[in-house]
């Protein structure tokens, strides 16, 4: 694959320059921290806390539709272009819910869901509603199912349910997995917030009790399975952002923090992990950008290079928010320091939609097969 094939043109750079330029405008780090950090008492109620009038401002720039074909009235960027823009949503850490309205652009598009996609055009958010309480990223996980032209059961680690208002729900219907799009206004549909670590972001199950739905598609395992590689590109995208992040503010803190009259920065156990750090980004980003342009350019390589991706985020994830963590020193580990958010929201992707193990053990497979008992 040589790289005059990329697609990061002069439209994908500008899209994310403009991204970095509205979120250091808008939304600084100091903002994020007042918004979700007011209460540190453990066991406290989950909330979903964001700036819906900021999501207003995206919605007219038209963001969530970048991934939406031409034909439903979206942008239909590539993939490259799409990554760029997510990176810097998790530069920002910004509380929305774009990851997961993109994810559910992805599952529509392989499915030709025109309505739907219509509707995120039209300013709506969606989110994904496919796994169950176990074996959460099989693509047949679900316990939701349908029977008589309902839906019932409940899913799982639903991403951003408080900030949705359409969620593309997976059940089981006789020995098919199929597909349904689903008002979370609708009667019958009840959503309760998870208690997680990540602040900038909710989770939660959503549960079904007779609801009617608009079926999407009767063949839910291929296109799950088309669209999961750019939903792992997604959130790997989010973690090479964050990481960005973490790595230059840590390196700004320990040019200016001083020790026995010297820079922090000065001394090697500082500055080689930070090294490291700086070292394992550019792996992810690499790959990220890899895998994005595999997709128009050699979808035959895109699964591999997705598995190989979020294994390498995931890997990132943890060792950037570790390194930020120490290398800010006692302060580190205080509440009103910034990079606990980062490292939380960080610790919650590093596990989203498979860790570093799943995707690993996945990319076996495909490299030298099952194994067999």
């Amino acid at each position: 694959m040589s790289s005059n094939t990329y697609e990061f043109n002069q439209d994908a750079a500008l899209l994310k320059d403009s991204a970095r330029k509205f979120f250091s405008e808008k939304f600084p780090v100091e903002k994020l921290h007042e918004l979700v950090a007011q209460d540190p008492t453990l066991g406290r109620t989950p909330q979903s806390l964001w700036f819906e009038e900021l999501w207003q401002e995206i919605i007219e720039l038209g963001w969530p539709m970048v991934a939406v074909p031409e034909s439903a009235g979206g942008l239909a960027m590539p993939a490259v272009a799409v990554a760029g823009l997510v990176e810097e949503f998790g530069r920002a850490a910004f509380p929305s819910p774009m990851l997961s309205t993109l994810a559910a652009t992805y599952v529509l598009s392989a499915a030709d869901a025109i309505g739907p996609l219509e509707d995120i055009c039209s300013g709506e958010a969606a989110s994904l509603a496919i796994a169950g309480s176990k074996d959460s990223w099989g693509l047949a996980s679900t316990e939701v199912t349908y029977s008589n032209g309902k839906l019932s059961g409940t899913a799982h680690y639903v991403q951003d349910v408080g900030k949705v208002q359409k969620i593309l729900v997976s059940a089981h219907s006789n020995s098919d997995l199929q597909l349904f799009w689903v008002d979370l206004r609708s009667d019958g549909v009840t959503l309760d917030l998870d208690t997680i670590v990540d602040l900038t972001r909710d989770q939660g199950r959503v549960s079904f009790h007779n609801v009617e739905a608009v079926p999407i598609s009767v063949k839910g395992l291929s296109v799950l399975a088309e669209a999961m590689p750019k939903i792992w590109m997604l959130v790997s995208a989010d973690i090479a952002g964050a990481a960005e992040w973490q790595l230059q503010t840590t390196v700004d803190y320990v040019n200016t923090r001083k020790q026995f009259d010297k820079a922090l920065g000065f001394f090697q156990a500082i500055k080689h992990p930070l090294v490291d750090v700086m070292i394992k980004v550019d792996e992810t980003r690499s790959l990220l950008y890899s895998m994005a342009n595999a997709v128009s350019a050699a979808p035959e390589k895109a699964l591999q290079l997705s598995h190989m991706l979020k294994a390498s985020a995931s890997d990132l994830a943890g060792f950037a928010s570790g390194r930020s963590v120490q290398s800010h020193g006692g302060i580190g580990f205080t509440w009103e320091c910034y990079v606990h958010l980062y490292f939380k929201r960080q610790k919650h992707s590093q596990m989203l939609f498979g860790d570093a193990t799943w995707h690993r053990a996945r990319l076996a497979d495909i490299l030298i097969g099952p194994v067999t008992a």
